[in-house]
């Protein structure tokens, strides 16, 4: 957008959910920067004697700053440039020279200014934060600014060759390409230093991953068993405390299921829900009487609420589970404190070897739920609404499991 930056024509600028930038028609250079938050910041835009493009921020509006005075100041600095003074590059020397260095790191910016708004503005705020604390250790105690495309691309290099997948690696540097994307929106950076960084190509056709007719049996056989397993083992336990006058532990003969593994996987399986929308299930989101749970907006990856029919299997898996509940007002399956549930991993990982599948991932129930509906004929469109999916392209990755779907549509040829 350009237009001459006056006070009448800075406040008819339309706000928008992306940031703006306006530039002056008559000052070369001369820029204003507008966040969605509101926020107008000048830039002076130019190129130093390398040819390469640079900015300097003037400062904000509002903050003992008026258009005419951000022009004046652009003005001067545009005689500087024209003078072939690099007013950026000196403008940064003095900067890291004057300040403490411990002002600028990542880990700094992470801790100070990152930290609080992610923890409040995303669901995943603190596993991303981890990420970049994990991923980059050697990053966290160098300045914002000194973070540079062949910095990442050697790191990228160096993880590749330690075996690490594209899409993990992609992954983690998306993590820290957040973090330094709202150091630019904070100002506290003029550009972004990983702009011109592309991603890892990968294969961008997904692996669907779902129990074969014969794994499926040996996982329910293996939840069965296990079940009945740590049922006897608290029998046993209790009968050796008893001989020996100890507190007796919770007897587990009455209940229908020894721990919650039992009605989470099978819930896993019958819903296609999300592990986490599970961890964050509530007894009252759950109708018996129309056999429907409702996923609330606030737990859902999308946002956004959905209904999923109960199938018998999962309705009477609840109910018993239900009726062992100590709490039936909370969470439908919390932490043995009583806190929200944090992981499965290893119950899960034995499990597993002793129904001897591999390759199989707990997200992998959601896609056997999903692969599952459409080898039965399920509309992909109702598959994503039972899903969840905010874009039926996610769903579209199962249209191959669909019966004879290429097959009908060659047919339609005659």
């Amino acid at each position: 957008m350009q237009a001459k930056l006056s006070n009448s024509s800075v406040k008819r600028i339309p706000s928008s959910d992306k940031p703006i930038e306006v530039v002056d028609s008559e000052l070369k250079g001369f820029l204003l920067r507008i966040q969605p938050t509101g926020r107008k910041t000048f830039y002076y835009s130019y190129r130093n004697e390398l040819g390469k493009r640079k900015r300097i921020k003037i400062g904000v509006l509002g903050e003992s700053l008026t258009v005419q005075q951000a022009r004046d100041k652009a003005a001067v600095l545009a005689g500087q440039v024209a003078d072939g003074e690099d007013v950026q590059g000196n403008k940064s020397l003095k900067r890291l020279a004057a300040k403490d260095a411990d002002q600028e790191t990542v880990r700094n910016f992470l801790n100070t200014q990152y930290k609080p708004w992610a923890l409040a503005n995303l669901k995943s705020g603190a596993q991303s934060i981890a990420m970049v604390t994990r991923s980059f250790p050697k990053l966290l105690d160098v300045h914002v600014s000194e973070i540079t495309v062949p910095k990442i691309e050697r790191w990228r290099l160096e993880r590749l060759n330690a075996g690490r997948k594209p899409t993990t690696v992609n992954r983690s540097v998306n993590a820290l390409r957040a973090v330094l994307t709202k150091a630019v929106e904070w100002d506290i950076l003029t550009l972004h230093p990983l702009a011109k960084l592309k991603a890892l190509r990968i294969d961008t056709t997904p692996k669907v991953r779902y129990l074969s007719e014969r794994e499926e049996p040996r996982l329910l056989h293996a939840l069965a068993t296990r079940n009945t397993d740590l049922i006897e083992a608290r029998f046993r336990g209790n009968q050796h405390r008893l001989e020996r006058g100890y507190e007796l532990l919770p007897d587990l003969t009455k209940d229908t299921y020894a721990d919650r593994m039992y009605p989470l996987v099978i819930l896993s399986l019958k819903t296609g829900m999300r592990r986490g929308e599970l961890f964050d299930l509530e007894w009252h989101s759950i109708d018996f009487d129309n056999k429907v749970i409702t996923v609330r907006a606030e737990t859902a990856k999308s946002s956004r609420v959905r209904h999923i029919p109960l199938s018998p299997s999962a309705l009477e898996t609840l109910s018993a589970w239900k009726k062992q509940a100590t709490n039936t007002t909370g969470r439908v399956f919390p932490a043995d404190n009583g806190s929200r549930l944090d992981n499965v991993r290893n119950s899960w990982k034995s499990l597993l070897e002793m129904a001897e599948i591999t390759s199989f991932r707990w997200h992998d129930m959601r896609h056997d739920f999903a692969s599952k509906l459409v080898m039965n004929g399920v509309p992909l469109n109702t598959v994503r609404e039972l899903c969840g999916h905010s874009d039926l392209n996610t769903t579209l990755r199962y249209a191959h499991l669909a019966p004879g779907h290429k097959a009908d549509a060659v047919a339609l040829l005659g």
